[in-house]
This record gives C-alpha cells, structure tokens and sequence, in this order.
C-alpha cells in the first residue's frame, strides 16, 4: 500500500487538467470541430485581403498624414498682437452658463514646433494656443502634427495630438509584467494569444472590410479564427477546450442571428457617427450596416470566450471532485457557478457600453429629453441593440455550455474509475463524506493517520 499512495496523491491534487476522455469520444468531438476548423482556413485563403487598398489621404479628418514633431519654445504674448484676441460673448439669459470668455488683458502662448519625420523634416512653423484651450504645450515635449499638402506653406502643418507613446509603452510593459507574474505559463501564452488576436484583426478583418468584402462573413472567419486560435493557445488541445469552442460557437451564432434580425427589424443603418460617416464617404462600397453586426460579434467574442471556458472547467473539475455524479447532477451544479457569472458579467457588459457613451447620455441629459425619445433615437438604439444581443449571446452560452461539458464528461466516464491505477475502485460507500468526492480520500488519511500513531506508540512502548 505504501508504494502506491504518493501515485494516488500525484492523481488527485496534480496540476493538469482532467483525465484524457477515450478515443471514441475524440473521434465525435474532432468530427465537429475538424470541419469547421478547415472551412475557418479556407475563409481566410477567399477572403485574404493581400494588405489594405492603396488610398490618397484626403486631408480631412482622420484622413490627414501624420507626422511626429517636437516643442522648440513656448513664449507668452499678447492676444491682440497674434490677431487671437476673443470679443466678449453676450449675456446669456438668466439660468444659463456663459458661452464663452473673453481673452482681453490676457496673455496667449505662441509655440514653435519643429518637425522631426516625414519629407519635410526640419521644418518649424508656429502656432498659438488661447489661454481657454484646453491643451498648452511644454519646451521638450513630442506632439503629433498633421500635414496638408495642399494648404499654403505656412499653414501645411498643425498639432492634432500629443505624443503619449512612452506612457502607453510604460503601461503595456505593467501589464504584461502582472500578467505573466501571477499567469506565469499560461500568462505568456495569453499574450502571445493577444497578439496574434491583433495579427487577424489588423491583417485580416480591417483590410477584407476596406477591399469591399461582406464585414459580417469577415466577422465570422475572423472571430472564429481568433477564437480557435486564443482557446487552443491558451488551454491546450483537450476534449475540455473544445467543448468550450463548441459553446462558443453555438453562442456566437445566436449573437449573429439575432443581430441582423433586430438591426434590420430596427432599422438601424450604423451611420451614427462622423468617424463611420468618413469612413462611408472613402470606402462607399463597404457596408455600414454590415460593419455594425461584425463589430458586435467582435466585441461579443472576448466575454463569451471568459464564460464558456470558465462553465467547462467547472463541469470537469465537478466530476473529478464527484467521480459518481450524473450529467444532470453536474449540470445543475455548474449552473449554480453559471448564474453568478452571468449576474456579473452582463452588469460588466451594460456598464461598459455606458460608459463608452456617457458623454451622449450627458447630451441628453442637458437637452431635456425623455428616456422614450433617447432610447429610440438611433444613436443610442444602436448601443441598446449592441449590449441586448451581445447580453443575450453571453446569457445563453451559460446554459448550452454547462449542458454540453456535462453530457460529454458524464458519457465519457460512465463506467470508468477515477482511482489510481493499481488501487481498488471508490464505490462511494467507504466513508459518509463519498458523495462529495473527498470522502474516501479523507477515510484513506485518517487510516494512515491511525497506523502511524499505532507505530508510534509500540516503538514507545
């Protein structure tokens, strides 16, 4: 007995994940998901963009090209003398803020800025920065500067932003630090899966989209290759990871279905903004209500990945935990983890999105108008729809999920003994404690417990 109980050990408290299922059930599994892997892959060779479309920026916008630039000097001077001088604005009615101040008697920054990339390197031009701006500048400091080739020569350039690089740089390298501390292996494989998640979406998904390709066939090669791509990476090529593909999938279908119904039914177009709206004047052929349902699956991806793989883990370490349970025991048990999930992490989807637009909400707020008239309006109709769909995607894959791992380990294991090999098989009858699993093993303990203080006291004795 003695030379087998660090084995028996080894079983029930190591690392890895459950026991292999059978090669029968692999065989069902692979039958699945083999099929949609190779109809994944030959998406990605039709639709493969071969980079985004040669485009001439417009100068407008977003479409303006970039250069990097840096502060020569900042000096105080007089408003009037820059011609930026403000006239006061009138006063407003009673119970109303000003529209605005005055800048007479005050001092405005005149700033030189050299420019340190691009065809034009060298170059300093000068611009003026009100004291009611909201962003003024430093000696020293990396702005971001655009260029229009067309406008006169002292005019071609204008700061459009601040370089925030290094910070951003800085927070990464914290990120991916606690990541891979507290992850450790599977801390660096999520962030070798996070990058390839950008691979696909920034050589793939955005340039099929740009090249007049359908944005929702995209969306769904492209989220289901980054899905297969994240879930294998991160938790192996297990029966386990492929049920959560599974539920996944089924989810992401629901999400997909449901989204064309009620954006058509709707009748959203998608054109709420003026970055989609620019987006529609470059690129008329891409399908603006199309790239509303692909980002939806896209941002519905990252969250149903979280539950499903966390429902399946839950059913495989149930059954290690109670080797005797049947499907429906395990089911409603996971269940119960399931709602709690749910309950979380639908209150993290809403509030997410309304953080996203709470600057709109405010606008609403300020104009007074009734929630009827704000919820209906397209703008915000739009995210209604986005966090309903995705919401009810994410509650769904709880359930087929759960019902899933809990079928699959449950017919996999009938029969079969989870004891160590050598040893007898636990019957569930040993101890009071069987029914959960530990039982046995807590009986087993207290045995050896007992024949090393028998030993003990003979020795004494």
């Amino acid at each position: 007995m003695s030379s087998q109980e660090p084995h028996t050990h080894s079983h029930a408290h190591g690392h890895a994940p459950a026991a292999p299922v059978s090669r029968h059930l692999r065989k069902v599994i692979a039958a699945v998901l083999i099929p949609f892997a190779v109809a994944v892959v030959v998406g990605l060779a039709v639709l493969w963009p071969g980079g985004a479309p040669s485009h001439k920026p417009s100068g407008v916008g977003f479409d303006q090209p970039t250069e990097q630039a840096t502060v020569l000097q900042v000096d105080k001077v007089n408003c009037a003398d820059v011609h930026a001088e403000q006239q006061p604005q009138p006063t407003p009615p009673p119970g109303q803020p000003p529209s605005g101040g005055s800048t007479t008697g005050k001092d405005c920054e005149q700033v030189t800025i050299k420019v340190t990339t691009g065809e034009n390197a060298g170059r300093t031009f000068q611009t003026v920065v009100t004291p009611d701006a909201s962003r003024h500048y430093t000696t020293g400091q990396d702005v971001v500067v655009a260029y229009s080739p067309k406008a006169p020569k002292d005019l071609q350039y204008s700061v459009s932003d601040v370089d925030r690089s290094f910070p951003m740089w800085v927070l990464a390298a914290i990120f991916a630090f606690a990541v891979v501390a507290v992850g450790r292996l599977r801390g660096v494989l999520a962030l070798v899966a996070l990058l390839a998640s950008f691979g696909v979406l920034t050589l793939f998904i955005l340039p099929a989209i740009l090249q007049g390709s359908n944005p929702l066939v995209v969306a769904v090669v492209g989220g289901s290759a980054i899905m297969l791509i994240a879930l294998y990476l991160c938790h192996g090529l297990t029966a386990r990871t492929s049920v959560a593909v599974l539920g996944t999938l089924a989810s992401l279908l629901l999400i997909g279905l449901l989204g064309s119904v009620f954006v058509g039914w709707a009748l959203l177009t998608g054109n709420t903004d003026d970055t989609t709206g620019l987006v529609h004047g470059l690129y008329p052929d891409i399908e603006i209500r199309g790239l509303l349902l692909a980002g939806i699956i896209i941002g519905s991806l990252g969250v149903l990945d979280d539950v499903t793989v966390t429902q399946t883990a839950a059913v495989w370490e149930l059954k290690e935990a109670n080797p005797s349970a049947s499907w429906r025991t395990l089911y409603s048990a996971a269940m119960r983890i399931g709602r709690d999930h749910i309950a979380s992490v639908v209150n993290t989807l809403v509030l997410a999105y309304a953080g996203a637009a709470l600057p709109l909400f405010l606008l609403f707020s300020i104009a007074q108008s009734d929630v009827g008239t704000v919820a209906t309006s397209e703008v915000v109709a739009e995210e209604i729809v986005r966090t309903l769909v995705g919401s009810i995607g994410l509650v769904a894959s709880v359930p087929l999920t759960t019902l899933l791992a809990a079928m699959v380990v449950s017919a996999d294991r009938k029969g079969q003994s989870t004891a160590a090999p050598g040893t007898a098989p636990d019957t569930g009858a040993s101890s009071p404690g069987a029914a959960d699993g530990f039982g046995a093993q807590r009986s087993a303990a207290r045995g050896r417990s007992g024949r090393r203080g028998s030993r003990g006291r003979r020795r004494k004795q």
